[in-house]
């Protein structure tokens, strides 16, 4: 996300109908079974224009073009001139063999969306601006902890430069394993300082209460609470401040707490239908319910701390490294799709049956992305990209594609 991006409100539902997968040379990997196809097979890729595709390879070349098996393809992607779309197309062809991913039994998956708010707000705290958009605090600590030592009851640590931890017998910073039980549950773990020991950091229920202000640099201020919330799930965007100029925040850390839907909460309670528990949904049911917002933001512990980006970026910066590309990034699971890797992306609209067929690009990762068959499509940033993403729980194919002579085994 975006780093770890969050992806918007995960909530598993009915899918809509799949797209027909071409036939194919079936290999096994050690994770899932794949199909081997020419791209020119793929369905609908007569119909595309590549033209966005390059330009997102190109970006994704800038992290992946010393890596050898990728070092000739990202040569010639630089070559080539977006707008000559025959000549991108025959690029593809003859350069990459597209893989489906997913079990030969299981070929779909859901298909998600995610987007950059664009949220109003100020540099100082006024009556209309009062809401917090915090940095990383000062007593905020992250230290990496392999399984074997959260079984100890006891571990050491020392600092290793601002926010940053690492396991060490002679360190004088005691971490007592039990106290993170219920954190993310990833191998790093993220806390506060307490003179020498480590805390779990505050919820968000706390943070918003005032908690550790004293140590969190304040960024901005926003103007809507609703809206930060919805820019601290999807974990980047925009702030347009008063004087019109745009701050363009990024993620920087996360307080170590499992992301919950606040979306499947208000299924869960009856509050909504699942066909209701949108982005749309959720901010209409604040509207009738005003006095519950507090009790609703508190279900999600998780807490997003933000860094500005500079203005030079058109885009948030993937887990990749390289900035996002709205309708032509996708969040995806590592352990099936390689970072970097084309996808042949073979869905539906929101709320429709109309297909959504395109070449994106594997560029960044989310807590809630995972599995094989499981995408997050970005939409870019504003309120017409949050409609899409806010809307899209769609079932899709994916098919990512590898330069030739590489397979998934080895790609991975």
């Amino acid at each position: 996300m975006l780093k770890p991006w969050l992806c918007l409100l995960p909530i598993v539902g009915l899918f809509a109908c799949s797209t027909p997968s071409p036939r194919g040379k079936v290999t096994g990997s050690a994770s899932s079974s794949v199909l081997s196809t020419q791209p020119a097979a793929l369905p609908a890729w007569n119909q595309q224009a590549f033209g966005e595709s390059l330009l997102g390879l190109q970006q994704s070349c800038k992290a992946i073009a010393k890596k050898p098996a990728w070092s000739a393809v990202c040569q010639q992607a630089q070559l080539l001139a977006s707008d000559n779309l025959a000549l991108v197309r025959q690029f593809f062809e003859s350069q990459f063999i597209a893989w489906q991913v997913g079990e030969t039994q299981q070929p779909s998956g859901l298909i998600t969306g995610y987007y950059e708010p664009l949220i109003n707000g100020s540099r100082s705290k006024s009556d209309r601006a009062s809401w917090p958009i915090y940095g990383i605090p000062s007593d905020f600590y992250s230290v990496e902890m392999p399984a074997s030592s959260r079984q100890q009851t006891r571990v050491l640590a020392k600092k290793t430069g601002p926010n940053r931890l690492v396991l060490n017998p002679a360190g004088d910073i005691e971490i007592y394993p039990a106290d993170f039980a219920s954190d993310s549950g990833q191998a790093r773990v993220k806390g506060r300082l307490q003179g020498k020991r480590l805390l779990p950091y505050y919820t968000r229920a706390e943070i918003n209460q005032g908690k550790g202000r004293e140590n969190a640099p304040v960024l901005a201020w926003a103007e809507d609470p609703v809206e930060l919330f919805f820019l601290q799930v999807q974990g980047s965007g925009r702030v347009q401040l008063d004087d019109g100029s745009f701050l363009h925040l990024g993620y920087a850390e996360q307080n170590g707490y499992r992301y919950q839907s606040i979306g499947k909460w208000l299924v869960d309670q009856r509050e909504l239908s699942l066909s209701q528990a949108s982005m749309e949904g959720i901010k209409a049911w604040l509207g009738r319910n005003p006095q519950r917002q507090q009790e609703l933001f508190a279900v999600n512990p998780s807490y997003v701390f933000f860094k500005p980006l500079s203005g030079n970026e058109k885009g948030p910066i993937g887990a990749l490294g390289v900035p996002l590309s709205g309708g032509y990034s996708i969040a995806v699971d590592p352990r099936y799709i390689p970072l970097g890797a084309p996808v042949y992306l073979a869905t539906t609209w929101p709320y429709s049956q109309q297909a959504l067929v395109r070449l994106v690009h594997a560029q960044d990762t989310g807590s809630a992305i995972k599995g094989a068959v499981r995408a997050d499509l970005f939409w870019g940033y504003g309120t017409e990209a949050g409609m899409y993403a806010g809307k899209m729980k769609q079932t899709g194919n994916l098919w990512m594609l590898l330069p030739k002579g590489l397979s998934p085994n080895q790609a991975l």
